[in-house]
């Protein structure tokens, strides 16, 4: 009987990665060390790197279809934020041990639903085996009219700030991964255990809101750390102060309910992180632009908030106006913490 195992990067690169790059004429099916990406005139290459690694951002014992899709969408989400078009990527994977042919096929699976959701073809990269835990580090590229990719730094005083679909999920469903009881304290249904659990494996970067955001925002990054700390680096990088109004922050029904309930903190879901959603700034006057296009791709984004001068520095406001504390504003890699709940960058 053949072994599930496959010691050969040849054997792994020709079963599994080459039918991931099918149909991208620059990666030339995964036969030569580089790839070739051609774009129209007038275009610019966008590029963003991420990786994940097992024990800091996913669970050790995760499916491997999960691991895979959540790789390519952290980056494709800094890609529309970016208002780019997603194209392509290289991908490293660093496997503790010879890999197991199911795990793989899984692996590859979860690759090729993320590439069919996000419009984009894996055209290179490594395989490697490591000592350490198993990582996954993808480098995507979209494309943006040259000249015009949105950065965070470009926010001012007097836009509107928006966030796309809802905040907090991906907390929920990290915990309920972490300790499946709480879905029966939380008396949540299956439906709703599977849907929160959702958003924290399988993140689902709204991609059709690309070209609104390169339409209309004056600024915009995604949420990865945590809402309350990214729109602070947005304002920081940006030279200016921003409000946020607690209250208008979208949330899902199971987790406005929590938080009725007392079973979950709103400053839980602001600060958790794993959004993967789009933190925008508009201006007023092209506010009903924005909403419009968003909404017409099934994008639908809230307005939260405004930009104002620097010296009004950065807060966040209840109903009453009163400025919200928080003991930590999202997640940090490096600050000091105990058993902590892994978190994507």
């Amino acid at each position: 009987m053949a072994s599930d195992k496959i010691d050969s990067e040849e054997a792994i690169i020709g079963a599994f990665w080459a039918p991931l790059a099918s149909g991208f004429p620059g990666a030339f099916d995964l036969k030569d060390d580089c790839a070739a990406l051609s774009l129209d005139a007038g275009s610019d290459l966008v590029i963003t790197t991420d990786a994940v690694v097992a024990g800091v951002h996913f669970l050790p014992e995760e499916d491997a279809g999960a691991v895979a899709w959540k790789a390519l969408a952290v980056n494709v989400s800094d890609l529309v934020a970016k208002g780019a078009v997603p194209l392509a990527y290289v991908m490293t994977l660093a496997l503790p041990g010879a890999p197991e042919r199911k795990w793989l096929a899984a692996f590859a699976d979860g690759l090729r639903g993320a590439q069919e959701a996000f419009g984009c073809r894996l055209i290179g990269g490594d395989t490697d085996r490591t000592p350490g835990p198993l990582s996954v580090s993808i480098t995507a590229f979209g494309s943006v009219p040259s000249g015009r990719m949105v950065r965070r730094s470009t926010a001012r005083p007097g836009d509107l700030v928006y966030v796309s679909g809802t905040i907090g999920d991906a907390t929920l469903g990290l915990a309920l991964r972490r300790d499946p009881a709480l879905a029966a304290r939380w008396q949540l249904s299956p439906d709703t255990r599977s849907q929160l659990e959702a958003r924290h494996l399988r993140p689902a970067p709204p991609t059709g809101l690309a070209p609104a955001v390169l339409a209309c925002a004056s600024a915009a990054m995604d949420v990865s750390d945590g809402l309350v700390k990214d729109f602070a680096r947005m304002c920081r990088a940006s030279g200016v102060g921003g409000q946020i109004e607690a209250a208008r922050v979208p949330l899902s029904a199971p987790a406005a309910g929590l938080v009725a309930s007392k079973a979950a903190t709103l400053a839980d879901l602001l600060t958790g992180g794993e959004d993967y959603e789009v933190l925008a700034t508009v201006a007023p006057g092209r506010a009903g632009e924005f909403e419009r296009a968003a909404n017409a791709a099934a994008a639908p984004v809230t307005r939260i908030g405004a930009i104002v001068a620097a010296e009004s520095g950065v807060r966040v406001i209840d109903a009453a106006g009163q400025e919200l504390a928080f003991a930590t504003k999202g997640w940090d890699h490096f600050a000091a913490r105990g058993d902590t709940l892994p978190r994507e960058k």
